[in-house]
């Protein structure tokens, strides 16, 4: 029998809680343990889980074990996908890229940057869009600062045209859909507009990191 509890990197292994057969017992302090090392194995040794993340962290982590007591303690659906927020630097893509390591049997998301996304469309144009609609987890990274596409001469808001198939993916078959952006609300509705906002905000759990988190590339 597999056990969820236990994670191997190498000839290690470490404990992400318990497990009694049935049910999963998660503790969030040794998944904060294996986060760090499993960081410094993709990101390299300078990567380090800091003490004014763990509130976002917490949050993350209790959402992608689907613990449903805590979510709807703190208004987080686990239904929804999430759009991670923060400053630039603040390591937002960084840790889309660890949360899916906890929990190995769930179907993965892949992470896209939007401007490659947008790139793409410019060179192949509208089938880019009917790619996306399909029912692959994405995470779309930097959303919001792509520029706009443009193919044989017509302009094309391509990620805000995938936002909304991917809205009526999840309507009709619960299709999750992540994000992250440096944008706050009023800067996602200037680029995307108020149609594609209002599905957003059905899309996504809004999770943030403070304002004056550090860039952590400096």
């Amino acid at each position: 029998m597999i056990n969820p509890s236990k994670i191997k990197e190498g000839s290690l292994v470490y404990s992400l809680g318990s497990f009694n057969g049935k049910e999963m017992i998660y503790d969030f302090d040794k998944i904060l343990i294996y986060l760090d090392v499993k960081g410094k194995l993709l990101f390299g040794r300078d990567f380090k889980i800091y003490p004014g993340d763990h509130s976002v962290l917490r949050k993350l982590c209790h959402y992608i074990i689907r613990d449903k007591e805590y979510c709807q303690k703190n208004d987080i659906d686990i239904e929804k996908g999430v759009l991670l927020t923060g400053p630039v630097g603040c390591g937002k893509t960084s840790i889309m890229r660890l949360l899916k390591y906890i929990v190995p049997l769930q179907k993965p998301f892949i992470i896209i940057p939007s401007r490659n996304i947008v790139f793409a469309f410019n060179h192949i144009g509208y089938k880019i869009i009917e790619d996306y609609g399909c029912r692959q987890f994405y995470c779309f990274d930097d959303m919001g600062v792509e520029p706009t596409g443009r193919h044989y001469g017509q302009n094309c808001n391509v990620m805000g045209e995938i936002i909304i198939s991917r809205h009526e993916l999840f309507r009709s078959h619960s299709i999750k859909t992540h994000g992250t952006t440096n944008l706050n609300s009023e800067e996602l509705e200037k680029q995307y507009g108020e149609r594609v906002k209002s599905r957003m905000r059905e899309l996504f759990n809004l999770i943030a990191f403070d304002k004056h988190t550090k860039d952590k590339r400096k």
